[in-house]
């Protein structure tokens, strides 16, 4: 069925049988009111008309990408053009996936003839997977604006799947590129000495360190009356081709939800963004997944194709149910990685017992290796810690409250004990914090 009466319609007809009722009472309204029925009758027929006859529609489109980012706000776009010899107003509604569970997808607006328009919306996925889009359905009124006509696009709808957020990825690269990773929180870092790696000598310019100046080199190639151009400076460059390492806790303590994403997928996509940044800076990146059981191992790499490759493993990560095995973790990376490396650890622990039922297993990693270990604050405490108590329940629930929040702080002084480093942060700032800390360790040559 394409074909409807609007609200005016009923609005007018409503407006005649009041008319008509009043004309019981009143019988010189009768005839009036049967002329106003007439016309009405005559209006709405003319309205079908200009709909269905002559040869005029609108043709709609949706545009949306191969696939969706996780966590970001993606851009849908929605071109409406007027083919009819007039303008028409339309109501737009998206059939989008049920996984949005969103019922505000409806788009009003005029279309004059002839006219391209484009909607514009935004979705944000918060679970990876395949989501599928149904039709685009348009309803389209004449000015008369007593009937409508309905015209369907895209019936066969689309599968389009949503991974880690390459979006959030692309963001991080372009400041990184365009050297302002500072407007995402990524701080400054000084170097501390220099790198042990040497690049090449070129000609002093203004700013160079003094210290670096090559005096022997600069008297090889100085000639009287050269001046300062002839001075050369050694130019060192961070060490390159080390390794690193994701590893990922796909354990249940890492489906806690935060504002709709999981914290696997935070971990996902901070992996991404990090592994993303490991490249650009020369490095090799690599990602281990596990649980109780192990999950997925890529080599560190830093080949053409090879972020590609992380991205595919990483959209097939799913979070489990049991509790997580670190002996088969260590065990795995025994077996994996034979070169000292960085190994960025996203777990999470909510009590200093759970924590410590780990650590043998986490002194062993660190006595190979660089290792991180990330986990999370819980926002939510933290918000009901700055609220105020206004009754003694209150005042009982915050003090509970504050015992879990210590907790996480006595966890970052016992992984600090022994010589572990660690990351305690919000997960709305994990990418930059951990992204903070890769950079730390570049400059302190860590690494």
């Amino acid at each position: 069925m394409s074909f409807f009466l609007t609200r005016r319609f009923f609005l007018a007809l409503g407006a005649l049988v009041f008319g008509f009722t009043v004309a019981f009472f009143l019988p010189w309204l009768l005839a009036p009111m049967y002329i106003l029925l007439g016309l009405l009758a005559s209006l709405s027929l003319l309205d079908a008309a200009l709909l269905y006859l002559g040869g005029g529609h609108v043709f709609g489109r949706r545009a949306l990408g191969d696939k969706l980012a996780n966590g970001s706000d993606n851009e849908v776009q929605i071109y409406m053009e007027n083919r009819y010899r007039f303008g028409v107003q339309t109501e737009t509604i998206d059939e989008i996936p049920h996984q949005f569970q969103r019922r505000d997808v409806l788009f009003r607006t005029a279309v004059k003839s002839g006219e391209t328009r484009v909607i514009q919306y935004q979705l944000r996925p918060v679970k990876r997977g395949e989501y599928a889009f149904g039709a685009l359905n348009v309803y389209v009124a004449s000015p008369l604006g007593l009937a409508r006509r309905r015209f369907r696009f895209d019936r066969e709808g689309v599968t389009v799947p949503v991974y880690p957020s390459f979006l959030q990825m692309r963001q991080y690269e372009l400041l990184a590129i365009s050297n302002r990773l500072t407007e995402v929180g990524v701080k400054r870092i000084r170097r501390v000495g220099q790198s042990l790696e040497f690049e090449q000598i070129r000609p002093y310019v203004a700013g160079d360190d003094p210290r670096s100046i090559n005096w022997k080199a600069t008297a090889r190639r100085s000639a009287p009356g050269a001046g300062a151009d002839a001075l050369v400076v050694n130019h060192f460059q961070d060490e390159r081709a080390q390794q690193v390492y994701c590893l990922i806790d796909k354990g249940r303590v890492m489906r806690m939800p935060f504002e709709g994403l999981s914290l696997l997928d935070y971990a996902i996509n901070a992996t991404l963004v990090v592994s993303n940044i490991a490249l650009l800076k020369h490095d090799k990146a690599g990602l281990i997944t596990f649980s109780n059981r192990p999950g997925a191992a890529v080599a560190a790499d830093r080949r053409p194709g090879h972020l590609l490759k992380l991205l595919e493993v990483l959209y097939r990560q799913k979070t489990r149910y049991l509790e997580t095995d670190f002996e088969l973790l260590y065990a795995t990376v025994r077996t994996k990685i034979r070169q000292r490396s960085l190994l960025l650890l996203f777990t999470n622990f909510e009590t200093l017992q759970a924590m410590q039922r780990q650590l043998p297993y986490l002194r062993r990693l660190a006595k190979d290796h660089l290792l991180l270990v990330v986990f999370f604050e819980n926002t939510e405490l933290r918000a009901f810690l700055d609220a105020p108590a206004l009754t003694t329940e209150d005042v009982y629930n915050q003090t509970i409250a504050e015992k879990f929040a210590q907790e996480k702080r006595q966890i970052v002084l016992e992984l600090q004990r022994y010589g572990i480093y660690s990351l305690l942060t919000a997960p709305k700032d994990l990418t930059a914090n951990t992204i903070n800390k890769y950079l730390e360790f570049k400059a302190r040559g860590l690494i």
